[in-house]
Protein backbone atom coordinates (compact mmCIF):
# COMPACT_ATOMS: atom_id res chain seq x y z
CA UNK A 1 0.00 0.00 0.00
CA UNK A 2 1.42 3.32 -0.97
CA UNK A 3 1.56 6.12 1.93
CA UNK A 4 1.83 9.84 1.60
CA UNK A 5 2.64 12.14 4.57
CA UNK A 6 1.20 15.45 4.66
CA UNK A 7 3.34 17.65 6.60
CA UNK A 8 0.83 20.93 7.45
CA UNK A 9 1.92 23.87 9.78
CA UNK A 10 -0.27 26.52 10.72
CA UNK A 11 0.34 29.54 12.82
CA UNK A 12 -0.17 27.59 15.92
CA UNK A 13 0.19 24.07 15.69
CA UNK A 14 1.81 21.84 13.19
CA UNK A 15 0.66 17.82 11.93
CA UNK A 16 1.88 14.97 10.25
CA UNK A 17 -1.32 13.10 8.53
CA UNK A 18 -0.80 9.80 6.77
CA UNK A 19 -2.61 9.20 3.88
CA UNK A 20 -4.29 5.94 1.38
CA UNK A 21 -6.09 4.98 -0.49
CA UNK A 22 -8.34 2.09 1.25
CA UNK A 23 -11.43 0.38 -0.79
CA UNK A 24 -11.47 3.30 -2.88
CA UNK A 25 -11.54 6.16 -0.32
CA UNK A 26 -8.64 8.21 1.07
CA UNK A 27 -7.88 7.46 4.71
CA UNK A 28 -6.21 10.34 6.32
CA UNK A 29 -4.30 9.01 10.04
CA UNK A 30 -2.58 11.72 12.07
CA UNK A 31 0.71 10.63 12.78
CA UNK A 32 2.18 13.41 15.03
CA UNK A 33 0.98 17.17 16.25
CA UNK A 34 3.25 19.81 17.84
CA UNK A 35 2.67 23.42 19.01
CA UNK A 36 4.02 26.61 16.97
CA UNK A 37 4.63 29.94 17.78
CA UNK A 38 6.59 33.10 17.28
CA UNK A 39 8.85 34.30 20.13
CA UNK A 40 9.99 37.57 20.37
CA UNK A 41 13.64 38.00 20.16
CA UNK A 42 16.11 40.89 19.73
CA UNK A 43 12.90 43.54 19.07
CA UNK A 44 11.18 41.14 16.75
CA UNK A 45 8.30 38.16 16.88
CA UNK A 46 10.01 35.42 15.24
CA UNK A 47 9.35 31.34 14.02
CA UNK A 48 11.24 29.22 16.20
CA UNK A 49 12.06 27.20 12.38
CA UNK A 50 14.10 24.77 13.80
CA UNK A 51 11.79 23.44 16.40
CA UNK A 52 9.51 23.05 13.25
CA UNK A 53 11.69 20.95 11.62
CA UNK A 54 13.20 18.65 14.08
CA UNK A 55 9.29 17.75 14.89
CA UNK A 56 8.66 17.07 11.19
CA UNK A 57 11.90 14.20 11.65
CA UNK A 58 10.06 13.39 14.83
CA UNK A 59 6.89 12.84 13.11
CA UNK A 60 8.47 11.00 10.19
CA UNK A 61 10.50 8.59 13.03
CA UNK A 62 6.55 7.65 14.25
CA UNK A 63 5.72 7.00 10.84
CA UNK A 64 8.78 4.19 10.54
CA UNK A 65 7.54 2.66 13.61
CA UNK A 66 4.16 2.27 12.15
CA UNK A 67 5.84 -0.22 9.40
CA UNK A 68 6.44 2.14 6.83
CA UNK A 69 9.70 2.28 5.14
CA UNK A 70 8.98 3.91 2.01
CA UNK A 71 6.72 7.26 1.68
CA UNK A 72 6.26 10.05 -0.40
CA UNK A 73 6.29 13.99 1.51
CA UNK A 74 4.53 17.09 0.53
CA UNK A 75 4.97 20.06 3.27
CA UNK A 76 2.54 23.14 2.90
CA UNK A 77 2.83 26.22 5.90
CA UNK A 78 1.29 29.64 5.92
CA UNK A 79 2.34 32.43 3.17
CA UNK A 80 4.29 35.45 2.96
CA UNK A 81 7.29 35.05 5.67
CA UNK A 82 10.47 33.96 4.13
CA UNK A 83 13.76 32.72 5.74
CA UNK A 84 17.10 34.13 4.66
CA UNK A 85 19.97 31.87 3.92
CA UNK A 86 23.78 33.53 3.62
CA UNK A 87 26.88 32.08 1.50
CA UNK A 88 27.12 28.88 4.14
CA UNK A 89 23.94 27.24 3.09
CA UNK A 90 22.55 28.54 6.84
CA UNK A 91 19.57 30.08 7.92
CA UNK A 92 21.18 33.50 8.85
CA UNK A 93 18.53 34.26 11.56
CA UNK A 94 14.98 33.09 12.43
CA UNK A 95 12.29 34.24 10.02
CA UNK A 96 10.53 37.71 11.33
CA UNK A 97 6.51 36.45 11.75
CA UNK A 98 3.94 38.16 9.26
CA UNK A 99 1.94 39.67 12.66
CA UNK A 100 5.75 41.31 13.97
CA UNK A 101 4.70 45.12 14.20
CA UNK A 102 7.85 46.21 11.48
CA UNK A 103 5.70 46.34 8.65
CA UNK A 104 2.99 48.74 10.02
CA UNK A 105 4.00 51.51 7.49
CA UNK A 106 5.58 49.81 4.61
CA UNK A 107 2.69 49.76 2.73
CA UNK A 108 1.80 53.84 2.89
CA UNK A 109 6.00 54.71 2.41
CA UNK A 110 6.56 52.42 -0.20
CA UNK A 111 3.42 53.47 -2.32
CA UNK A 112 4.68 57.07 -2.30
CA UNK A 113 6.78 56.17 -4.90
CA UNK A 114 4.83 53.40 -6.68
CA UNK A 115 1.22 53.77 -6.73
CA UNK A 116 -1.07 51.09 -5.41
CA UNK A 117 -3.21 50.38 -9.33
CA UNK A 118 0.39 50.19 -10.74
CA UNK A 119 1.91 47.52 -8.45
CA UNK A 120 -1.94 45.43 -8.48
CA UNK A 121 -1.79 45.57 -12.17
CA UNK A 122 1.23 43.70 -12.48
CA UNK A 123 1.07 41.42 -9.43
CA UNK A 124 -2.98 41.55 -9.10
CA UNK A 125 -2.06 40.87 -5.10
CA UNK A 126 -4.45 42.72 -2.75
CA UNK A 127 -2.79 45.02 -0.74
CA UNK A 128 -1.56 43.91 3.23
CA UNK A 129 0.77 45.67 5.42
CA UNK A 130 2.64 41.86 6.09
CA UNK A 131 2.83 40.97 2.19
CA UNK A 132 7.09 39.46 1.22
CA UNK A 133 7.09 42.75 -0.32
CA UNK A 134 6.88 45.18 2.43
CA UNK A 135 8.75 42.83 4.86
CA UNK A 136 11.43 42.61 2.41
CA UNK A 137 11.04 46.69 2.71
CA UNK A 138 11.83 46.83 6.23
CA UNK A 139 14.92 44.37 6.22
CA UNK A 140 18.03 44.85 7.56
CA UNK A 141 19.73 46.66 4.11
CA UNK A 142 22.71 44.60 5.27
CA UNK A 143 21.58 41.22 5.70
CA UNK A 144 19.43 41.30 2.22
CA UNK A 145 22.72 42.19 0.95
CA UNK A 146 24.38 39.23 2.77
CA UNK A 147 21.40 36.87 1.49
CA UNK A 148 22.72 33.94 -1.09
CA UNK A 149 19.21 32.87 -1.40
CA UNK A 150 15.53 34.54 0.17
CA UNK A 151 13.23 31.18 0.47
CA UNK A 152 9.36 31.04 1.27
CA UNK A 153 8.88 28.89 4.85
CA UNK A 154 7.98 25.54 3.22
CA UNK A 155 10.80 26.11 0.20
CA UNK A 156 13.31 26.37 2.91
CA UNK A 157 11.85 23.29 4.89
CA UNK A 158 12.15 20.91 1.33
CA UNK A 159 15.47 22.33 1.25
CA UNK A 160 16.82 21.67 5.05
CA UNK A 161 15.67 18.13 4.24
CA UNK A 162 16.91 17.38 0.85
CA UNK A 163 19.40 20.09 -0.01
CA UNK A 164 17.41 21.85 -3.05
CA UNK A 165 16.59 24.87 -3.06
CA UNK A 166 13.40 25.91 -4.92
CA UNK A 167 10.52 28.66 -5.02
CA UNK A 168 6.96 26.99 -5.94
CA UNK A 169 4.49 29.16 -7.43
CA UNK A 170 1.96 29.19 -5.28
CA UNK A 171 3.32 30.43 -2.00
CA UNK A 172 5.42 33.09 -4.23
CA UNK A 173 2.75 34.74 -5.56
CA UNK A 174 1.80 35.71 -2.11
CA UNK A 175 4.74 38.12 -2.01
CA UNK A 176 3.27 40.36 -4.37
CA UNK A 177 6.33 40.28 -6.32
CA UNK A 178 5.12 37.84 -8.77
CA UNK A 179 4.24 39.59 -12.40
CA UNK A 180 1.20 38.54 -13.56
CA UNK A 181 1.46 38.30 -17.29
CA UNK A 182 5.85 37.26 -16.79
CA UNK A 183 5.03 34.65 -14.68
CA UNK A 184 8.55 35.99 -12.88
CA UNK A 185 9.57 37.93 -10.31
CA UNK A 186 8.55 41.52 -11.23
CA UNK A 187 11.97 43.83 -11.82
CA UNK A 188 10.58 46.73 -10.76
CA UNK A 189 9.68 45.52 -7.53
CA UNK A 190 12.82 43.29 -6.86
CA UNK A 191 14.58 46.86 -7.60
CA UNK A 192 12.33 48.87 -5.27
CA UNK A 193 12.99 46.35 -2.28
CA UNK A 194 17.15 46.04 -3.03
CA UNK A 195 16.63 42.43 -4.00
CA UNK A 196 18.54 40.73 -7.10
CA UNK A 197 16.56 37.90 -8.97
CA UNK A 198 18.61 35.35 -8.65
CA UNK A 199 18.21 35.57 -4.60
CA UNK A 200 15.34 33.62 -4.87
CA UNK A 201 15.86 29.83 -6.75
CA UNK A 202 14.23 28.74 -9.54
CA UNK A 203 10.25 28.51 -9.47
CA UNK A 204 8.55 25.62 -10.10
CA UNK A 205 4.92 24.28 -9.94
CA UNK A 206 3.02 22.72 -7.83
CA UNK A 207 3.86 18.86 -8.10
CA UNK A 208 7.60 19.36 -8.80
CA UNK A 209 9.41 16.64 -7.38
CA UNK A 210 12.34 17.89 -5.19
CA UNK A 211 14.56 15.17 -4.31
CA UNK A 212 15.29 12.47 -1.31
CA UNK A 213 15.58 13.40 2.38
CA UNK A 214 19.58 13.97 2.65
CA UNK A 215 21.22 10.88 3.73
CA UNK A 216 22.68 13.13 6.88
CA UNK A 217 19.34 12.85 8.41
CA UNK A 218 19.43 9.42 8.36
CA UNK A 219 22.03 8.95 10.32
CA UNK A 220 20.80 11.41 13.30
CA UNK A 221 16.92 10.20 13.49
CA UNK A 222 15.21 6.62 12.15
CA UNK A 223 13.81 8.13 8.94
CA UNK A 224 11.58 5.78 6.21
CA UNK A 225 12.93 6.46 2.43
CA UNK A 226 11.48 9.45 1.74
CA UNK A 227 10.64 11.49 -1.46
CA UNK A 228 9.78 14.94 -1.10
CA UNK A 229 7.39 16.51 -3.69
CA UNK A 230 6.76 20.37 -3.77
CA UNK A 231 3.41 20.34 -3.28
CA UNK A 232 1.02 23.52 -3.76
CA UNK A 233 2.99 24.85 -0.53
CA UNK A 234 0.80 27.79 0.55
CA UNK A 235 -1.99 26.06 3.18
CA UNK A 236 -4.33 27.61 1.09
CA UNK A 237 -3.60 26.31 -2.28
CA UNK A 238 -3.51 23.20 -0.75
CA UNK A 239 -7.03 23.52 0.77
CA UNK A 240 -9.02 24.71 -2.32
CA UNK A 241 -7.10 22.01 -3.93
CA UNK A 242 -8.80 20.04 -1.23
CA UNK A 243 -12.25 21.40 -1.54
CA UNK A 244 -14.76 18.80 -2.88
CA UNK A 245 -16.08 22.38 -5.28
CA UNK A 246 -18.21 20.73 -8.82
CA UNK A 247 -19.95 22.94 -11.44
CA UNK A 248 -19.83 26.61 -12.29
CA UNK A 249 -20.87 28.45 -9.83
CA UNK A 250 -19.00 27.67 -6.21
CA UNK A 251 -16.99 29.40 -3.95
CA UNK A 252 -14.57 28.29 -1.49
CA UNK A 253 -14.16 29.24 2.34
CA UNK A 254 -11.11 27.92 3.69
CA UNK A 255 -11.76 28.93 7.61
CA UNK A 256 -8.85 28.69 9.85
CA UNK A 257 -6.92 31.45 11.61
CA UNK A 258 -7.71 33.42 8.45
CA UNK A 259 -10.56 33.00 6.15
CA UNK A 260 -9.74 33.21 2.92
CA UNK A 261 -13.05 33.65 0.72
CA UNK A 262 -13.08 33.45 -3.29
CA UNK A 263 -13.42 31.36 -6.80
CA UNK A 264 -11.30 29.30 -8.71
CA UNK A 265 -10.48 31.06 -11.56
CA UNK A 266 -8.62 29.47 -15.08
CA UNK A 267 -7.49 33.23 -15.47
CA UNK A 268 -6.61 36.54 -13.28
CA UNK A 269 -9.14 38.84 -12.79
CA UNK A 270 -7.24 42.58 -11.97
CA UNK A 271 -9.61 45.26 -13.10
CA UNK A 272 -11.04 48.48 -11.91
CA UNK A 273 -13.47 46.27 -9.30
CA UNK A 274 -10.55 44.00 -8.21
CA UNK A 275 -8.52 46.51 -7.28
CA UNK A 276 -11.47 48.67 -5.34
CA UNK A 277 -12.30 45.80 -3.41
CA UNK A 278 -8.64 44.53 -2.75
CA UNK A 279 -9.29 41.04 -4.08
CA UNK A 280 -6.09 38.46 -4.75
CA UNK A 281 -5.59 36.43 -7.53
CA UNK A 282 -2.60 33.83 -5.83
CA UNK A 283 -1.58 31.19 -8.20
CA UNK A 284 -3.17 27.83 -7.53
CA UNK A 285 -2.44 24.21 -8.19
CA UNK A 286 -2.41 23.35 -12.14
CA UNK A 287 -2.67 26.94 -13.76
CA UNK A 288 -5.98 28.27 -11.63
CA UNK A 289 -5.66 31.28 -9.70
CA UNK A 290 -7.07 31.58 -6.31
CA UNK A 291 -9.36 35.22 -6.74
CA UNK A 292 -9.92 35.76 -2.92
CA UNK A 293 -10.52 38.03 -0.26
CA UNK A 294 -8.03 37.62 3.10
CA UNK A 295 -10.26 38.59 5.93
CA UNK A 296 -10.14 37.94 9.71
CA UNK A 297 -10.84 34.24 10.53
CA UNK A 298 -10.92 32.01 14.22
CA UNK A 299 -7.68 34.13 15.30
CA UNK A 300 -10.31 36.23 17.16
CA UNK A 301 -11.69 33.08 19.04
CA UNK A 302 -8.12 31.50 19.53
CA UNK A 303 -7.32 34.44 21.36
CA UNK A 304 -10.73 35.01 23.00
CA UNK A 305 -10.32 30.61 23.98
CA UNK A 306 -6.55 31.86 25.38
CA UNK A 307 -7.32 34.77 27.08
CA UNK A 308 -9.87 33.56 29.29
CA UNK A 309 -7.11 30.85 30.23
CA UNK A 310 -8.09 27.39 28.20
CA UNK A 311 -10.47 26.87 30.62
CA UNK A 312 -13.56 26.47 27.87
CA UNK A 313 -13.06 24.36 24.56
CA UNK A 314 -14.01 25.44 21.38
CA UNK A 315 -17.09 23.27 21.60
CA UNK A 316 -18.32 25.35 24.74
CA UNK A 317 -17.74 28.57 23.53
CA UNK A 318 -20.01 27.64 20.97
CA UNK A 319 -22.76 25.99 22.84
CA UNK A 320 -22.52 29.66 25.00
CA UNK A 321 -22.80 31.51 21.91
CA UNK A 322 -26.11 29.55 20.48
CA UNK A 323 -27.83 30.88 23.65
CA UNK A 324 -27.48 34.55 23.69
CA UNK A 325 -29.60 36.77 21.76
CA UNK A 326 -29.06 37.24 17.87
CA UNK A 327 -27.58 40.48 16.90
CA UNK A 328 -26.43 42.40 19.51
CA UNK A 329 -23.29 44.01 17.67
CA UNK A 330 -22.24 45.09 14.47
CA UNK A 331 -18.12 44.61 14.42
CA UNK A 332 -15.79 45.76 11.16
CA UNK A 333 -14.48 41.85 11.83
CA UNK A 334 -11.85 42.60 9.02
CA UNK A 335 -10.42 45.98 10.90
CA UNK A 336 -6.85 46.08 11.37
CA UNK A 337 -6.80 46.97 15.43
CA UNK A 338 -7.60 42.54 15.35
CA UNK A 339 -4.53 41.55 13.77
CA UNK A 340 -2.40 41.49 16.72
CA UNK A 341 -3.98 43.22 19.75
CA UNK A 342 -2.60 42.21 23.39
CA UNK A 343 -5.69 41.68 24.77
CA UNK A 344 -8.23 40.91 22.37
CA UNK A 345 -11.29 40.93 24.54
CA UNK A 346 -10.41 44.14 25.59
CA UNK A 347 -10.14 45.39 21.76
CA UNK A 348 -13.50 43.82 21.37
CA UNK A 349 -14.87 45.53 24.38
CA UNK A 350 -13.51 48.68 23.40
CA UNK A 351 -14.85 48.46 20.28
CA UNK A 352 -18.54 48.03 21.26
CA UNK A 353 -17.84 50.59 23.60
CA UNK A 354 -16.67 53.04 20.68
CA UNK A 355 -19.28 53.02 18.00
CA UNK A 356 -22.22 52.94 20.81
CA UNK A 357 -23.43 49.47 21.29
CA UNK A 358 -24.11 46.72 23.63
CA UNK A 359 -21.24 45.43 26.17
CA UNK A 360 -19.96 42.13 25.54
CA UNK A 361 -19.26 40.79 28.80
CA UNK A 362 -19.92 36.85 28.73
CA UNK A 363 -17.80 34.34 27.39
CA UNK A 364 -20.63 33.40 25.14
CA UNK A 365 -21.36 37.38 23.80
CA UNK A 366 -17.90 37.40 22.45
CA UNK A 367 -18.26 34.42 21.19
CA UNK A 368 -21.58 34.86 19.34
CA UNK A 369 -20.42 38.45 18.34
CA UNK A 370 -17.48 37.25 16.05
CA UNK A 371 -19.21 33.99 14.31
CA UNK A 372 -22.12 36.30 14.18
CA UNK A 373 -19.93 39.28 11.99
CA UNK A 374 -17.93 36.49 10.66
CA UNK A 375 -20.96 35.79 8.72
CA UNK A 376 -22.17 39.18 7.91
CA UNK A 377 -18.75 39.86 6.57
CA UNK A 378 -18.74 36.11 4.27
CA UNK A 379 -21.91 37.20 3.26
CA UNK A 380 -21.49 40.66 1.83
CA UNK A 381 -17.94 39.49 0.38
CA UNK A 382 -19.83 36.70 -1.28
CA UNK A 383 -22.34 39.48 -3.00
CA UNK A 384 -19.04 41.49 -4.04
CA UNK A 385 -17.70 38.56 -5.37
CA UNK A 386 -20.29 37.12 -7.76
CA UNK A 387 -20.72 40.80 -9.17
CA UNK A 388 -16.68 41.02 -10.12
CA UNK A 389 -16.44 37.67 -11.24
CA UNK A 390 -20.19 38.04 -13.02
CA UNK A 391 -21.17 34.69 -12.26
CA UNK A 392 -23.74 33.56 -9.79
CA UNK A 393 -23.01 31.80 -6.94
CA UNK A 394 -25.36 29.14 -5.06
CA UNK A 395 -22.80 26.93 -3.18
CA UNK A 396 -20.33 27.66 -0.32
CA UNK A 397 -17.95 25.06 0.09
CA UNK A 398 -16.07 25.64 3.73
CA UNK A 399 -13.16 23.80 4.46
CA UNK A 400 -11.13 24.26 7.87
CA UNK A 401 -11.59 24.44 11.24
CA UNK A 402 -14.27 26.27 10.89
CA UNK A 403 -16.55 23.67 8.88
CA UNK A 404 -17.06 22.36 12.20
CA UNK A 405 -18.94 25.69 13.60
CA UNK A 406 -22.73 24.76 12.76
CA UNK A 407 -23.88 27.95 14.01
CA UNK A 408 -21.32 30.34 11.76
CA UNK A 409 -22.35 27.79 9.20
CA UNK A 410 -25.85 28.32 9.64
CA UNK A 411 -25.57 32.14 9.90
CA UNK A 412 -23.51 31.71 6.47
CA UNK A 413 -26.12 30.23 5.09
CA UNK A 414 -29.16 32.52 5.82
CA UNK A 415 -27.56 36.09 5.54
CA UNK A 416 -25.92 34.85 2.06
CA UNK A 417 -28.77 33.13 1.20
CA UNK A 418 -26.36 30.16 -0.68
CA UNK A 419 -26.01 26.54 0.05
CA UNK A 420 -23.35 25.77 2.56
CA UNK A 421 -21.57 22.58 2.32
CA UNK A 422 -19.11 22.14 5.07
CA UNK A 423 -16.13 19.59 5.04
CA UNK A 424 -13.99 18.27 5.13
CA UNK A 425 -12.29 20.15 8.08
CA UNK A 426 -8.57 18.75 7.00
CA UNK A 427 -9.27 20.06 3.43
CA UNK A 428 -5.68 21.37 3.52
CA UNK A 429 -3.83 18.15 4.47
CA UNK A 430 -5.90 16.54 2.09
CA UNK A 431 -4.64 18.53 -0.81
CA UNK A 432 -1.20 18.44 -0.12
CA UNK A 433 -2.30 14.79 -0.14
CA UNK A 434 -3.98 15.02 -3.30
CA UNK A 435 -0.93 16.89 -5.28
CA UNK A 436 0.94 13.74 -4.36
CA UNK A 437 -1.36 10.93 -5.34
CA UNK A 438 -1.53 12.95 -8.86
CA UNK A 439 2.41 13.75 -9.60
CA UNK A 440 2.73 9.73 -8.60
CA UNK A 441 -0.28 8.60 -10.91
CA UNK A 442 -2.02 6.97 -7.66
CA UNK A 443 -4.76 9.89 -8.92
CA UNK A 444 -5.50 11.22 -12.39
CA UNK A 445 -6.09 14.85 -11.76
CA UNK A 446 -7.92 17.54 -9.68
CA UNK A 447 -11.51 16.84 -10.87
CA UNK A 448 -11.15 13.08 -9.55
CA UNK A 449 -9.01 14.00 -6.56
CA UNK A 450 -12.33 16.24 -5.78
CA UNK A 451 -14.75 13.02 -6.52
CA UNK A 452 -12.55 11.12 -4.10
CA UNK A 453 -12.75 13.19 -1.29
CA UNK A 454 -16.83 13.40 -1.98
CA UNK A 455 -16.79 9.57 -1.53
CA UNK A 456 -14.60 9.70 1.38
CA UNK A 457 -15.67 12.46 3.82
CA UNK A 458 -18.98 13.25 5.31
CA UNK A 459 -19.67 16.73 4.36
CA UNK A 460 -23.00 18.37 6.18
CA UNK A 461 -25.29 21.07 4.09
CA UNK A 462 -26.54 23.88 5.50
CA UNK A 463 -29.50 25.27 3.80
CA UNK A 464 -30.79 28.69 3.98
CA UNK A 465 -33.24 30.52 5.49
CA UNK A 466 -33.73 33.99 4.33
CA UNK A 467 -36.32 34.61 6.61
CA UNK A 468 -34.54 33.70 9.45
CA UNK A 469 -32.61 37.68 10.38
CA UNK A 470 -34.78 39.96 8.09
CA UNK A 471 -32.91 43.20 7.67
CA UNK A 472 -30.18 42.47 9.60
CA UNK A 473 -27.87 42.29 6.56
CA UNK A 474 -29.01 45.66 5.48
CA UNK A 475 -28.98 47.14 7.92
CA UNK A 476 -25.21 45.25 8.29
CA UNK A 477 -24.08 47.36 5.12
CA UNK A 478 -25.16 50.41 6.41
CA UNK A 479 -22.80 50.20 9.60
CA UNK A 480 -19.92 48.81 7.20
CA UNK A 481 -20.82 51.76 4.92
CA UNK A 482 -20.18 54.18 8.02
CA UNK A 483 -17.39 52.40 9.03
CA UNK A 484 -15.56 53.18 5.68
CA UNK A 485 -16.70 56.70 5.22
CA UNK A 486 -14.89 57.34 9.50
CA UNK A 487 -11.43 55.41 7.82
CA UNK A 488 -11.78 57.67 4.80
CA UNK A 489 -11.84 60.39 6.79
CA UNK A 490 -9.09 59.65 9.34
CA UNK A 491 -6.60 58.89 6.60
CA UNK A 492 -7.38 62.28 4.88
CA UNK A 493 -6.76 63.67 8.04
CA UNK A 494 -3.77 61.76 8.55
CA UNK A 495 -2.37 63.27 5.19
Amino acid sequence: MKAYVAVDIGASSGRLMLGAIVDGQLKLTEVHRFKNGFKNENGHDRWQIDHIIDEIFIGLEKVKKMGYTSVDLGIDTWAVDYVLVGDDGKKMHDPVSYRDARTNQAITQLTTDLPKAYIYEKTGIQFQNFNTLYQLYTEERDDLAKADKILMIPDYIGYVLTGNAVTEVTNASTTQMLNLRQGLFDKDLLKEVNVAQDQFPELVESGTSLGKVSHKWHVKYDLPETDVITVATHDTASAVVGTPGFGNHWAFLSSGTWSLLGAELNTPENGRDAFKENYTNEWGAYGTYRFLKNIMGLWIVQCIKRELNDQYSFKELAEMADKVAPFRVFIDINDKRFENPQNMIAELQRYVAETGQAKLETPGELTRAVYENLGLYYANEIQKLSTIIANPIDTLNIVGGGSNVALMNQLTADLANVQVVAGPSEATAIGNLLVQMITTGTVKDVVAGRKLIKASFDLKTYTPDATAYPDVFTKYQTFMKTVDIDKAEKSKEAV
